[in-house]
């Protein structure tokens, strides 16, 4: 008998808890979600926490040198990808601090990629005319250690016998690139600085050899082929433009690849020991090995998790594509065709124009790794923003911090959950893209304050940035010209 009223006593308790379950499912409205404050809020502060802010000292791993030694073959395959804070975990007295030093990076970052365009434009109405293929030098070198802008690595193994290079992953350039012993003027990167005198597969390229005559305007000295990239902030790499063999894990190695050997390289990307250009140029690491597609998913910045970037394998099932597009006049972006966005399942009204190239080359949206805060131009941003702000006129509002105007207070929000309308990237044929909550809404501290995480810009490129990525596969399938967003496909 005390056994029954205990089998009944938990059939009811139960009952009730699915009960519960499925009210508060059926009574949360179309089109919105629930944000998990209280797990935003504790992973900003393991961010942060003392006891998390071991330096992981990160070695060559067997999994960097192949088994066999053999070449790369044309199957798929993937090297791990895990953020800036893995590799350089810098000293913050609170995660606001944190959140400013991201968002003066990223500052730089943005300032990079529009004067990227804006010179590639004037480079091909006046090819010839400048000394590099880049940005002009005119702006003052700033520090690395505060505008760097590696938000996101892959290990690999460089030269033979190949040693540890950690690089910034960038599908917003072309050149691959690590620092190069002797140097001029090298940053403080987490691995020892490659040395060209201790590889046997290191070799210098000619003047006229075709990958250095790809680059936009190659430099020569001596004969051998010279390169440098700069950024908008005013920090570049310089040196020479050299074949080398790369080691991707057990896939194999890739020989002659083209990739700077940088003497000088200022400002730039503390931590890492240089650049993974994925760009769509002619000298961007998938251009050279001739990959079919590639793909990443960008884990939370918060957290200790790791990833993957992979390389010709297939979109995931399900996933919301839409056309892959370049722009006339600079080859390393990737444009997308983005129609609009919606709050709450509602269209946000915007001028179709907005997210189109002119004639010129400028306008468009690029999906880009090494940008934080998507950036939409101002009348879009203001659109959007507005939606947003009406639909959540019910939470209760916090000052801004830095370029976020829109910020709540939820440090008050009971049960740790927050019902947010859905916020969805609208492509082309109206395909949508719901975002998670906590791709939107971030924390601003650690004590319950979140802001709206887009940004306006009065540049007339658009850039989706990597907050909005976290956590979602982006598929680059080159041959057939498309990119896939795969929620959950980690």
């Amino acid at each position: 008998m005390t056994s029954l009223k205990l089998s009944l006593l938990t059939f009811l308790a139960v009952s009730s808890l699915l009960l519960h379950s499925s009210l508060q499912a059926r009574t949360l409205p179309s089109h919105y979600q629930l944000l998990d404050v209280s797990d935003s809020i504790q992973r900003a502060i393991s961010a942060v926490s003392k006891t998390d802010q071991q330096q992981q000292e990160t070695t060559l791993s067997s999994s960097i040198i192949p088994d066999d030694g053999g070449l790369l073959n044309a199957s798929s395959f993937s090297v791990p990808l895990y953020s800036r804070e893995k590799i350089d975990r810098a000293d913050h007295k609170d995660y606001k601090s944190l959140l400013l030093s991201r968002l003066a990076r990223d500052a730089a970052r943005v300032r990079s990629l529009t004067s990227k365009l804006r010179r590639s434009v004037q480079l091909e109405s006046h090819k010839g005319n400048h000394e590099f293929d880049v940005e002009d030098l005119s702006t003052p070198v700033v520090s690395g250690i505060s505008q760097g802008s590696g938000e996101y690595f892959s290990q690999i193994g460089i030269g033979t016998p190949p040693k540890a290079a950690q690089l910034a992953i960038d599908t917003g350039s072309d050149v691959t690139w690590v620092q190069c012993k002797p140097c001029t003027d090298c940053y403080e990167q987490a691995d020892p600085i490659y040395d060209p005198s201790a590889s046997s597969t290191y070799q210098p390229l000619s003047c006229s050899a075709p990958a250095c005559t790809a680059l936009i305007q190659p430099a020569c000295s001596a004969g051998t082929c010279q390169y440098r990239v700069s950024y908008g902030d005013g920090s570049f790499t310089t040196g020479d433009f050299v074949t080398e063999t790369v080691a991707l894990g057990s896939s194999g190695t890739v020989p002659n690849l083209a990739i700077g050997c940088g003497h000088d390289n200022e400002g730039l990307f503390r931590g890492s020991a240089g650049l993974l250009g994925l760009g769509g140029g002619a000298v961007s690491f998938p251009s050279q090995i001739k990959a079919r597609s590639f793909s990443y998913c960008l884990p939370d910045r918060d957290s200790s998790a790791s990833s993957t970037l992979d390389f010709n394998s297939a979109t995931p099932g399900g996933a919301v594509t839409t056309q892959l597009a370049k722009n006339a006049r600079i080859h390393t972006f990737y444009y997308v065709a983005l129609s609009g966005l919606s709050v709450g399942g509602k269209p946000v009204q915007i001028p179709p124009s907005v997210f189109q190239v002119d004639a010129s080359g400028r306008g468009g949206i690029i999906v880009d790794s090494g940008t934080a805060v998507t950036r939409l131009q101002s009348v879009a941003y203001t659109a959007l923003r507005d939606a947003f702000r009406s639909m959540t006129s019910d939470l209760p509002s916090a000052p801004g911090v830095s370029l976020f105007d829109t910020c709540y207070d939820f440090s008050s929000i009971t049960g740790g959950k927050v019902q947010v309308p859905t916020v969805a990237l609208v492509f082309a044929g109206g395909k949508s893209l719901p975002l998670p909550a906590k791709n939107y809404l971030i924390p601003a501290d650690s004590d319950g304050k979140f802001c709206f995480a887009f940004a306006g810009t009065r540049s007339p490129l658009s850039i989706i940035g990597n907050v909005q990525q976290q956590g979602i596969r982006i598929s680059y399938d080159l041959a057939n010209s498309l990119v896939g967003f795969s929620p959950s496909k980690c």
